[in-house]
């Protein structure tokens, strides 16, 4: 696997100088095609990890984080935890949760959807990153002539220089209306000079995408990414049917009461549920093939979507003082990827108290799910929730060297 051809010698090194000499590293293990069902010491993790894992879904539940909590862990291709904990919603009756559970992944939305169909369209050779925003949407600097220095990588990057939010929802819908507006509010900065995480820029990728492809972005993902990756409980704008699969969100007086299907993020909504930064559903059995498929290099089974080149490429911090990949995030403390992943970790948190990264280091991924915005207590317990769990998995390692990282400080963990 072209990570770990490359890293493994560098983490050596990395140990060595953070702890003293180690033990030679044994022979990786060879990661499968896909996901096969394993237990945590078949793949060099301590036999007490399942236990740990156990224990804090219970305490967030219990602690009334989330009515419920799912999380998965899979390491060389072997999924050696996915459990639910709790409940889709605190009213008596509800179903529990369990790997089927549908979740609205807020942000991971951008990773998922918006940047994976990116990074297909640049291979095709459709979308080049350091053309201008403009060259795809002449519209988007016809009123602001500075908006026509921002490139699509700024977007990619959250450093062009837009706002991190305007509540549009309030007075606006669809495509047409947001891009108007977006085009007509100011920067907040000279593009290129600074980094302000925003969902304009993944709103406007999406718009992008679109024009790119011919197609709607629900449409692409769907056609290009899910439905060959197997991934059938991912979507936008679940059908009614699937609503007892589907963790319930939050309330939203304004819009009826209880969301439960219905997209979390107001401006997903005024948008028609599907949005570049927002709107995805889906389940922590297909966010694990979705993993695997990155930690695999861009290939799932006999499926190559993108080239192990680009996967590494897309998920490398761009600058020295940024923890933004083109899409991703890289760890930067605090980070729901807790205290021990590699640097060389990629992955991105979602508001409604979803997360998941790969550490590509140790073969690894973590994804946890939840829907803290339906939180009945302890509104923010879902960071702290996401970073123990990082910490237990990483420090479970047994056939590798774990490092205490130092890094550099960076933006705060996102939402």
């Amino acid at each position: 696997m072209i990570f770990r051809r490359v890293l493994i010698p560098l983490v050596a090194l990395a140990s060595i100088a953070c702890r003293g000499a180690v033990e030679p590293l044994p022979a990786p293990m060879t990661p499968t095609a896909v996901l096969v069902p394993a237990r945590p010491v078949d793949v060099g993790l301590d036999a007490s990890l399942t236990r740990t894992l156990d224990s804090l879904a219970r305490s967030a539940v219990a602690d009334r984080v989330a009515p419920g909590v799912v999380i998965a862990v899979g390491r060389y291709g072997r999924v050696v935890y996915m459990h639910g904990e709790g409940h889709t919603d605190w009213a008596p009756g509800s179903a529990r949760t369990d790997a089927a559970t549908l979740y609205d992944l807020a942000s991971l939305t951008k990773v998922v959807a918006t940047t994976t169909a990116a990074m297909i369209l640049e291979e095709a050779g459709l979308l080049h990153i350091d053309s201008t925003v403009a060259h795809y949407i002449p519209e988007f600097a016809a009123v602001d002539s500075a908006k026509r220095h921002i490139t699509v990588r700024m977007l990619l990057t959250h450093s062009g220089g837009l706002e991190a939010f305007a509540a549009l929802y309030r007075s606006y819908r669809g495509r047409e209306q947001y891009l108007q507006q977006i085009a007509a509010r100011p920067l907040k900065y000279a593009p290129g000079t600074d980094m302000i995480y925003s969902d304009w820029d993944f709103i406007l990728m999406q718009f992008i995408v679109e024009r790119v492809s011919g197609q709607s972005l629900d449409a692409f993902v769907s056609e290009r990414v899910f439905r060959p990756l197997g991934m059938a409980d991912t979507q936008f704008l679940p059908p009614a049917s699937l609503r007892p699969r589907i963790a319930a969100t939050a309330v939203d007086t304004a819009r009826g009461g209880l969301l439960w299907g219905v997209v979390h993020d107001e401006n997903a909504w005024a948008l028609g549920g599907v949005a570049g930064h927002a709107g995805l559903f889906s389940s922590v059995r297909d966010l694990a093939v979705f993993a695997q498929f990155l930690l695999n290099g861009g290939r799932y089974g006999s499926v190559q979507l993108v080239q192990p080149q680009t996967v590494v490429r897309w998920a490398t911090p761009e600058y020295p003082n940024s923890s933004r990949g083109l899409g991703w995030d890289t760890p930067s403390p605090p980070s729901s990827a807790g205290r021990f992943a590699s640097p060389w970790s990629f992955g991105h948190t979602g508001f409604t108290g979803t997360s998941m990264w790969m550490d590509p280091v140790h073969s690894m991924f973590i994804i946890v799910l939840s829907n803290r915005v339906n939180s009945a207590g302890m509104t923010t317990g879902h960071t702290a929730l996401r970073r123990a769990v990082a910490d237990a998995v990483e420090q479970a390692v047994r056939n590798e060297p774990v490092v205490l990282w130092e890094r550099p400080p960076a933006a705060p963990d996102t939402p």
